[in-house]
């Protein structure tokens, strides 16, 4: 990315649904994208190589993980984390504020950051905004999120409010410590409030960041309360930088919140699916474990070019996972990655075309279905 490059380019538009691009240092992201997950510098199965195969142009990290294991000084030392894991495209680093959230029994937070204990062998740790943009600098990732409080659900309007005030002291704080080279997004909280969401975005568009994501969702409430949180939120973030939706993956929830106009999504969905044997097709989701897939010769799905269905039966994907062979995480994860990746590609392709909202009726029944 040189200097009179645009760190965003939005290139069409169908109603609010956004066609865009993010361009980085280790190249350009299109949006709407998919990020498919690494937390601990690895998508669980899959080598770099494969990850890039099914069409990834960006994958997430995790700030508190690779913090905790192997250390960031020790990914830092040999190179930094685009190294570290043999992965040359962009990496989003999430914060940690979303982990230490799912903590809430090892854990305690102040003004200052956040007292807790690893959930891997107990030890105390203590994170605080600059630390998190020290790790992310570590680690050398080409978009940072800013430290934050994630809202649990249910939550009272005074607990919403003092967290929102906390996320927006440490966003500040963040920001003040960012990383050369490095893009900042800060995150808006609020709960269900929408007054409180609203208050939370213009603090942090005050602060100018080169993109602004949507948290404290999908914590718990219901889909229509989160809908109503997501239509409410997008239209106050500014129309020149990213939006991010912070997982959520759910692809009945991507149609709702592109239909919004949210450009970045991530989720475990379509690898954690993979593992226990759920594959997404063009006909719906099915079970690769069911009796009636013991003998079947055609591939997961006829119309899918990926990997595994040009080489694999169903029977054998079944025989695998039944075996409970290591090579079933890695030829499931391939398909549904590709999948995933795909339908954000006919998406894209969609926008520009002015046919989203077709696009989106044909879809939706699909993705509720469970054909077998």
């Amino acid at each position: 990315m040189t200097d009179k490059t645009p760190f965003f380019q939005l290139t069409a538009q169908d109603g609010d649904a956004r066609l865009g691009r993010i361009n980085t240092d280790h190249g350009p992201i299109n949006t709407p994208a998919f990020m498919p997950v690494g937390t601990n510098a690895t998508v669980k199965s899959m080598t770099p190589e494969a990850v890039l195969e099914t069409g990834a142009e960006i994958i997430l990290s995790n700030t508190y993980h690779l913090y905790l294991r192997p250390g960031h000084e020790i990914i830092k030392s040999v190179g930094g984390l685009h190294k570290f894991m043999h992965w040359n495209g962009p990496i989003l680093t999430d914060s940690g504020g979303f982990q230490v959230f799912s903590l809430s029994k090892l854990r305690k937070i102040n003004e200052d950051g956040v007292t807790f204990r690893s959930h891997i062998d107990g030890s105390q740790h203590i994170l605080t905004p600059e630390l998190v943009m020290d790790i992310q600098g570590a680690l050398g990732s080409d978009i940072a999120m800013v430290f934050d409080e994630c809202t649990p659900y249910p939550a009272t309007r005074e607990y919403a409010l003092n967290s929102l005030q906390l996320t927006t002291k440490w966003a500040k704080r963040c920001r003040d410590a960012k990383n050369d080279g490095q893009a900042l997004f800060g995150i808006v909280q609020g709960g269900m409030y929408k007054d409180l969401r609203q208050q939370s975005a213009e603090e942090l568009i005050a602060m100018n960041f080169e993109g602004y994501a949507l948290g404290g969702l999908s914590v718990g409430e219901p889909k229509d309360q989160m809908y109503e949180m997501i239509n409410h939120s997008t239209p106050l973030l500014p129309v020149e930088k990213p939006r991010y939706l912070m997982g959520i993956g759910d692809l009945n929830d991507v149609l709702e919140a592109v239909a919004a106009g949210i450009d970045m999504f991530d989720c475990v969905m379509p690898t954690r699916n993979a593992r226990n044997g759920t594959i997404f097709t063009s006909r719906g989701r099915l079970s690769i474990k069911r009796q009636e897939f013991k003998s079947d010769p055609e591939p997961l799905d006829p119309e899918c070019s990926c990997y595994t269905c040009r080489n694999y039966s169903r029977a054998y994907l079944r025989h695998l996972y039944m075996s409970k062979e290591i090579l079933s995480m890695r030829l499931n994860t391939t398909h549904n990655i590709h999948f995933f990746l795909e339908f954000f590609k006919k998406m894209r392709h969609a926008i520009a075309q002015g046919e989203f909202k077709q696009f989106r009726s044909e879809w939706a029944p699909i993705l509720a279905t469970n054909f077998h």
